[in-house]
């Protein structure tokens, strides 16, 4: 740090001022006659050197405090700058979008789903309302107002929220852009709550039903979602070599996902517990077969390298009627059909989106798998072994204690039978 200022803070002279120091410095001859005074009325200012060395400078009027206040204003501003604390009101006058190229050029490498959706995030939400204003003049009250009536849904709140959460955070920590992070203890509500049987999966019984219903190509692929319990990129990634049919398990090893339509290989499932070992049953192993005599898949997997976005068709068990990869889009033509024609389909309406999505969904296969491990006996950690859930979850959470269970286990106990438990009579 350079070193101590003298004479500070200062007076500056004022053109208008009559005081003896002001006219020597503005003549009268040159600007003009003044009434004379003894007092200046010249701004006091405040000179101090940040962080980085820099001389800074600000003024304080006399009608605001002038010397008392410039003094004031130095010692809290030496004590800030010695501690680290200090922030320049100037880089805080940046626009948030230049604020969001800064700090996304800074991002580390994310998963391309994870990519995309920060960016939809910023594009669609935050951007068009705050782009175009300064970090300093965000404020809390207005950041709260427009998060809950112009962002609709919790969970779509919740991501946004995260998003510029983390670029406010990240401001305050570069040298102080902002004093606080105004954003950092906004109210994004309460998911909407759903009644337990509105997230009850249809019956092995009604899967059947939609079975029998499906073009014959698609029957084995369903089937195999039902007694695998594999999310869809886990399904339609699954490749030859990864299936052990003597053995009676396969191996998650990898998925497919979307970027902006496109189809890639991910090198790793959802979350660590999605690296797992699946039982596979004597209906999921036909459908294999059945797949497997059809397109001849070859015994080797391709290692995914610089281009994820090849598929190798060739190496995959399950395919589209043309060999290729499928799609979720291609096989909702067949899927919604199926679930009408089995009597089974209704229309939902979203409580967040408001869209209207049929019921059951195909991801609903794989709640039917979780149900049916309950009800043979599995323990909830076994279940989420097997799903590839990384910790407890709320969907296996209820089909590990569904409500009519617990319904039936308190009545058994309030039964007229039941050893110790007193009842009410008619006299």
């Amino acid at each position: 740090m350079g070193r101590r200022t003298v004479n500070n803070p200062r007076q500056l002279r004022e053109k208008g001022c009559g005081c003896q120091l002001c006219m020597e410095k503005y003549p009268p001859e040159k600007y003009g006659e003044r009434r004379r005074r003894r007092d200046c009325i010249g701004a006091w200012q405040a000179r101090y050197r940040d962080r980085s060395g820099q001389q800074k400078a600000r003024h304080f009027p006399i009608k605001d405090g002038g010397k008392k206040a410039a003094e004031a204003f130095l010692d809290d501003t030496r004590t800030k700058v010695r501690k680290r604390t200090h922030s320049d009101p100037k880089r805080g006058e940046i626009t948030l979008a230049k604020w969001w190229e800064l700090w996304w050029e800074a991002q580390p490498d994310r998963a391309v789903t994870t990519v995309n959706r920060k960016m939809s995030n910023w594009n669609a939400h935050i951007k068009p309302k705050w782009g175009a204003y300064r970090l300093c003049d965000l404020e809390y009250i207005e950041l709260q107002a427009w998060i809950s009536k112009d962002v609709k849904g919790y969970h779509t709140r919740k991501k946004v929220h995260e998003v510029l959460n983390s670029m406010l955070r990240a401001a305050v920590k570069d040298g102080r852009r902002i004093p606080f992070n105004p954003a950092a203890d906004l109210d994004i509500g309460e998911p909407t709550a759903k009644h337990p049987d509105d997230l009850l999966p249809p019956t092995r019984a009604e899967c059947t039903l939609i079975v029998e219903q499906l073009p014959m190509y698609y029957r084995p692929l369903v089937v195999f979602l039902e007694h695998t319990g594999l999310r869809w990129g886990e399904a339609t990634a699954l490749r030859w070599e990864n299936v052990d049919l003597e053995a009676n398990h396969l191996k998650v090893k990898e998925v497919l996902s979307e970027d902006h339509g496109r189809l890639f290989r991910k090198p790793a499932p959802k979350s660590v517990a999605g690296f797992r070992t699946v039982p596979v049953t004597p209906q999921a192993a036909a459908a294999v077969r059945t797949m497997v005599d059809r397109w001849r898949p070859t015994e080797k997997v391709t290692p995914i390298g610089d281009d994820p976005y090849d598929l190798v068709p060739g190496e995959l068990v399950f395919r589209g009627p043309q060999g290729g990869v499928l799609t979720r889009h291609n096989f909702r033509r067949v899927w919604v059909p199926a679930i009408k024609d089995a009597g089974l389909a209704r229309q939902v309406k979203n409580p967040e989106t408001g869209r209207l999505e049929w019921w059951p969904r195909v991801h609903d296969l794989r709640h039917v798998f979780a149900t049916w491990l309950k009800d043979i006996g599995i323990d909830e950690k076994d279940t989420q072994t097997v799903m590839g859930h990384e910790r407890g979850s709320k969907v296996t959470w209820i089909y590990q204690h569904s409500p009519a269970d617990v319904a039936a286990k308190v009545r058994a106990r309030m039964a007229p039978e039941a050893d110790g438990v007193r009842t009410l009579r008619v006299v």
